[in-house]
């Protein structure tokens, strides 16, 4: 149970790191020595018994990521992905914990009872530590007790309460502003924090249908119909509400550069709302979209390039909080070549790559430092989902959630190399600097790419639900 990690190095501020030894007990850090003096034996003499010693060649070593926004489908939905496969890819990916959503799964985890079936079902496939999102659906808000179910969720250590201003499922239907307007001052008062998939409803489904009416069918007309315009739209609306309710607001999966601007004038503003992007925003635009076709299909869409360029300085300058995922893999490939770009599944997978791709296109291309690759990826995160007690650093007392970067390793993304169920990615083909060798959650070994070629993956069931601690500041 006792490991103590040598000959490695740690994140040391900017694009430094520093030469590190790390002692773990019970799976939790006790002592972390940054420089070249080893571990003291007072140190030592905290844990109980053997001690065995990880050398990690001098690898860079950092925080467990934390993918905040996936789509893993169980129950329900599992032709598309399961929790096996889904946090068997995020081992691989470097990611230690995963947020999974309320909406993706049958019966939706709109109350507790929901809750409880999910969690009977995905803990025992768990090969990552995860937490859960609750929501609050059009199908939910229409029953009385949603009031209650809603402060039940909270009670039980949901993450977060996720709501839809613009959905297509019939299983979790989005809500208007005045449903959001009762959500959010229900969730002011309990102390948790909204994630919201803003984009205008009225805006969006008229220029579909309209789109449709006059039998346009390229990917370019799916992007006419969901345009920056439906973004900034729905985060305005947001903000107004923000301010009304004084409700911690946060918008998911943020594509438009113009939304991003209004999510940083409600922070001037004092307000208590953020923001989150995805590597999809960050690495591709509507032209790749017209190149890729319905493979790049996602809701928000991938926009224009002056789009991506705003999104990067804004994940720099700390305008955006971290970056998840929204992980949510299509059956590949009969629901991505359905013969109409309408009908084709809207998603992709993402959580295996999130890690590499950021490294590679912002460390090492120099958009982002070192240090806020750590931020984005596992601190930000920790905080916004109320375990920054427990995860999101490495650091005494905290989980030992550790990824092992081989930082100089050059490499090519092919799909059917990926380890989650339906093995799609517009990543395809991308040549990216930075791989990850092993992970660790809690101290085990989760993950390892061994010099022979073959993996390692711990069993199924490894990882541990992990609850809320603590209420929003």
């Amino acid at each position: 149970m006792t490991k103590r990690f040598v000959n490695l190095r740690l994140p040391a501020g900017g694009d430094d790191a520093v030469a590190a030894e790390i002692l773990v007990d019970d799976g939790r850090i006790c002592a972390v020595q940054r420089g070249q003096l080893p571990l003291d034996s007072a140190a030592e003499d905290t844990v109980n018994g053997a001690v065995d010693t990880v050398d990690l060649s001098g690898a860079l070593v950092l925080p467990g990521v934390i993918d905040g926004h996936v789509h893993f489908d169980d129950p329900g939905f599992t032709h598309r992905e399961n929790f096996a496969t889904g946090t068997r890819a995020a081992a691989a990916g470097g990611v230690t914990c995963v947020v999974d959503m309320p909406c993706t799964s049958l019966p939706p985890v709109t109350d507790v009872a929901n809750l409880e079936n999910k969690l009977a079902i995905v803990a025992p496939k768990a090969h990552v530590d995860f937490m859960l999102w609750g929501g609050v659906s059009g199908n939910a808000i229409a029953a009385a007790e949603w009031r209650a179910n809603l402060a039940a969720l909270v009670a039980s250590g949901v993450a977060s309460i996720k709501v839809y201003m613009l959905s297509g499922m019939d299983t979790f239907t989005d809500l208007g502003r005045d449903q959001v307007r009762e959500v959010l001052r229900e969730t002011q008062r309990l102390g948790i924090p909204v994630g919201v998939h803003a984009e205008d409803r009225d805006l969006v489904r008229g220029l579909t249908d309209q789109l449709i009416a006059e039998g346009r069918d390229s990917p370019l007309d799916y992007a006419a119909s969901r345009p920056p315009a439906a973004e900034v739209a729905a985060a305005s609306t947001l903000r107004d509400l923000c301010r009304e309710t004084g409700a911690r607001v946060h918008i998911v999966h943020v594509a438009s550069g113009e939304a991003l601007d209004v999510i940083a004038s409600a922070r001037t503003e004092g307000l208590p709302m953020s923001g989150e992007t995805c590597p999809q925003y960050l690495a591709f635009t509507e032209l790749d979209l017209h190149r890729l076709g319905a493979v790049l299909k996602t809701a928000p869409v991938v926009k224009s390039q002056g789009d991506q360029e705003r999104l990067w300085r804004g994940l720099a300058a700390g305008e955006l909080d971290y970056v998840a995922t929204d992980h949510a893999a299509g059956q590949w490939p009969a629901e991505k070549h359905t013969g109409s770009i309408w009908s084709d599944y809207g998603g992709v997978p993402g959580v295996e790559l999130m890690l590499p791709y950021l490294y590679s296109a912002g460390v090492r291309e120099r958009r982002i430092t070192l240090e806020r690759l750590t931020e984005i990826t596992a601190a930000a995160p920790a905080r916004f989902f109320g375990i920054e007690n427990r995860k999101g650093r490495i650091a005494p007392g905290f989980d030992a959630d550790l990824v092992v970067l081989d930082e100089d390793e050059r490499w090519t993304v092919h799909a059917d190399e990926m380890h989650n169920l339906n093995r799609y990615t517009p990543l395809d083909g991308r040549s990216i600097m930075g791989r990850v060798r092993a992970t660790y959650v809690r101290g085990h070994l989760a993950y390892e790419r061994r010099a022979n070629g073959t993996e390692f993956f711990a069993p199924e069931g490894t990882g541990t639900w992990v609850r809320r601690e603590r209420p929003i500041a």
